[in-house]
């Protein structure tokens, strides 16, 4: 296995500049996840560490060996795509080492492989059906034993959960962590679904507009978000923000208030903000609990009743829409005034740059 290096990669099509010089190192055995809105660049720059996009400029590094000429089949790379791309007439024993027979791997060899990977997969008792006779999820685990028997020094996976429904996407998610577990193999996985993103990764890259907006753990994206974007796209259900002013200013804390906030002390880094500033108050819908007497006041405008937890949109004075996840149930009605006291240690200010002001 392999880690890579990607240094000021840029992507254009003609003057429209799609990947905008990103710098990432992948460690080896590392599962890596790209993570951002449609558009927003993360397959096109998962395409060019496959070889199938040129590179404008940069350079891209697997292992040792700078690959921006190499071709894609000598790049030790393996891809699996959104589509399954099955040969219809074949069995999943053709299709598993198809790629295999091209190479006039000794037939040996190839079956050693091909049983190795249906085991590592758990499919053996599937390797004399036909694609149709398949589910979506057992078609996927075949696309994955087709790349898995290359034995790459790097996975690649593009949205490869896309077509199967919620339930197979749940069991795909933990057959994928235990194969990176089993396999300690160099992965990296796009999606638009943060949700896949912080239960797989390693270390998540967040893209929009052809740039990195952060990388790290996604606990560390969760918790420490960099900017208004990383806030409001890592987590779900997603941060709630709204204008506050801030009205006092203290060691390590601004205290900010609103038409919807009273004032609250949130930690945060004062440098440069000077009291009477507008930012942006961002709280996480699991940080607001039910009180007697809270710092933010609003009228339900609908409840979902879970079991073990209550999701409510809370209409604020301001007219504005927030999210709030209460503990367990509770038996609330539309237009019931709640009173809710905000979690201060799980709160961001984001200045008017849209940069969080998160204490170092």
């Amino acid at each position: 296995m392999a880690g890579l290096e990607l240094k000021s990669l840029h992507k254009s099509y003609g003057a429209v500049e799609v990947i905008k010089g990103v710098d990432l190192t992948v460690k080896q055995g590392e599962f890596v996840v790209f993570v951002g809105p449609s558009g927003c660049g993360k397959s096109t720059l998962l395409r060019m560490i496959a070889g199938l996009e040129d590179i404008t400029s940069g350079e891209l590094w697997i292992g040792d060996v700078l690959c921006n000429q190499v071709e894609p089949r000598d790049r030790g790379i393996a891809m699996v795509f959104q589509s399954y791309a099955l040969y219809p007439h074949m069995t999943v024993y053709d299709n598993v080492g198809f790629g295999l027979k091209l190479a006039k791997t000794p037939k040996d060899v190839r079956d050693q492989k091909i049983r190795d990977a249906a085991r590592i997969l758990q499919m053996e008792h599937l390797l004399d059906r036909k694609p149709s006779q398949l589910s979506g999820g057992q078609r996927q685990r075949v696309a994955i034993g087709r790349a898995i028997v290359r034995q790459p020094e790097v996975f690649l996976f593009d949205e490869p959960l896309s077509n199967l429904d919620a339930a197979l996407r749940v069991d795909m998610r933990m057959e994928l962590a235990k194969l990176h577990q089993d396999l300690s193999a160099t992965m990296i996985y796009v999606t638009h679904d943060q949700v896949e993103a912080m239960t797989l990764a390693d270390k998540i890259v967040v893209l929009n507009g052809g740039v990195v907006q952060q990388v790290g753990s996604p606990i560390e994206l969760y918790q420490r978000p960099a900017n208004l974007f990383v806030a409001g796209f890592i987590g779900s259900p997603k941060m709630n923000f709204t204008k506050v002013m801030i009205e006092a200013i203290g060691p390590g804390a601004v205290t900010v208030s609103s038409k919807d906030v009273a004032s609250a002390s949130i930690p945060a880094t004062t440098d440069g903000l000077k009291i009477g500033d507008t930012v942006t108050l961002g709280i996480r819908p699991h940080n607001l609990t039910l009180t007697t007497s809270g710092n933010l006041v609003g009228q339900v405008s609908l409840v979902e009743r879970l079991g073990n937890e209550t999701n409510v949109s809370l209409r604020l004075p301001s007219g504005e829409s927030w999210l709030v996840v209460l503990d367990k149930d509770h038996d609330l009605k539309p237009d019931q005034t709640l009173q809710l006291t905000i979690a201060t240690d799980g709160a961001v200010v984001f200045d008017e740059t849209g940069n969080s002001r998160l204490p170092v």
